[in-house]
């Protein structure tokens, strides 16, 4: 079971969108049901508050890290960091519960220890950060088939680099392909937190000029709005950037 929360910190509304995950032999089964919460009732509501302070201080930690990917590139300061803080900011967080699989689950022939929970893909934001319980089941592709598992630390944020990020740094930056594996600890579920840092919808995708003093743009500009929209017509484990591409 998946529960995803996807607040905008500043604005006045508060959104909930309920994911719940099976995972079968047969594969994936998803039923998502939404909630939505005016600002009135938030005080009614706990859960909206805590998550919007999350939200508020892990996107600032978020921006913090964008401000020295830039200082290391020598673009301005804000370059990429103002889209998370704009007002819009398309940026969402997740909460993922992943249950153990159950023995019913398992029965069947094709389900075997090491099944895939989610697929291979690259985050199409700007940059991710997931923290966990102790529960592994994150794994990173170094490329030709070699995935390694990240060790889960309660304590410490994962940073992913997203599309949008690597088009805007013009490749210097590559966006972290990763998939999760089912929960096969019998007694224990994986949790984690995700909060995926976005432009605003109208925003242009665009590489600063001080990074194409010596080389050509990769990427043609695009808006985040016309890239989300790509993201969900495509499949999953495509690389989606490179329909963007200059040849």
């Amino acid at each position: 079971m998946a529960r995803l929360i996807r607040t905008h910190a500043i604005s006045t509304d508060f959104f909930i969108l309920i994911k719940v995950n099976r995972i079968r032999p047969s594969g994936l089964i998803m039923i998502i049901s939404y909630v939505h919460l005016p600002i009135h009732m938030r005080s009614e509501f706990n859960l909206a508050m805590v998550l919007s302070s999350y939200v508020e201080g892990v996107r600032e930690l978020a921006c913090e890290i964008l401000e020295l990917m830039a200082k290391g590139l020598g673009v301005p300061h804000s370059f990429f960091s103002h889209l998370l803080r704009c007002f819009d900011s398309d940026s969402l967080l997740r909460l993922n519960h992943y249950p153990p699989v159950t023995l019913t689950d398992t029965s069947h022939s094709s389900f075997q220890r090491g099944t895939i929970g989610f697929g291979e893909h690259s985050d199409p934001q700007m940059l991710t950060l997931l923290t966990s319980n102790s529960v592994p089941g994150l794994q990173i592709s170094l490329g030709n088939g070699v995935w390694v598992p990240v060790s889960p630390d309660p304590l410490a944020f994962c940073v992913n680099v997203g599309d949008v990020l690597q088009a805007m740094t013009n490749g210097r930056f590559v966006s972290v392909r990763h998939r999760a594996m089912a929960n096969s600890l019998p007694t224990r579920s994986r949790l984690s937190m995700v909060f995926f840092g976005a432009p605003p919808p109208q925003a242009t995708i665009t590489c600063p000029s001080e990074l194409l003093q010596q080389n050509q743009p990769l990427y043609r500009n695009f808006t985040w709005a016309e890239y989300k929209s790509h993201t969900y017509a495509h499949r999953l484990g495509e690389v989606r950037l490179d329909h963007f591409k200059i040849v």
